[in-house]
């Protein structure tokens, strides 16, 4: 389950969530048979808990939310989407460090 500061996105919130946001979002697509999805959640928690007030985090179950990934053209997962001002900023496939994403993230705070 995710942590106190991680946000559930579905095909429902997602435009006030994360497209109208006034600040930056990172957006992990994710499922729950994905293992390396798994590995990658206590990451996506930490994040959520150390950007918290600064950018918003949150997951999408692509099985759940079909459209959402056919949308951001989901072929793998994980895939983080970094999103600032509604449009996708970067877009990371697969298992990255929390350094990688950290440093994504104070990019887009500049």
């Amino acid at each position: 389950m995710a942590g106190p500061n991680t946000r559930e996105f579905t095909e429902d919130n997602f435009d006030d969530e994360v497209l109208q946001a006034s600040e930056p979002v990172l957006v992990d697509f994710w499922a729950e048979w994905c293992m390396p999805c798994k590995a990658l959640a206590p990451t996506i928690d930490e994040l959520a808990g150390e950007y918290a007030g600064k950018v918003k985090v949150g997951k999408v179950d692509t099985d759940a939310n079909q459209g959402l990934s056919a949308k951001f053209q989901i072929s793998a997962i994980p895939t983080v989407i970094l999103f600032k001002d509604g449009e996708v900023r970067e877009k990371f496939i697969g298992l990255r460090s929390k350094r990688d994403l950290a440093a994504s993230l104070d990019q887009l705070l500049g």
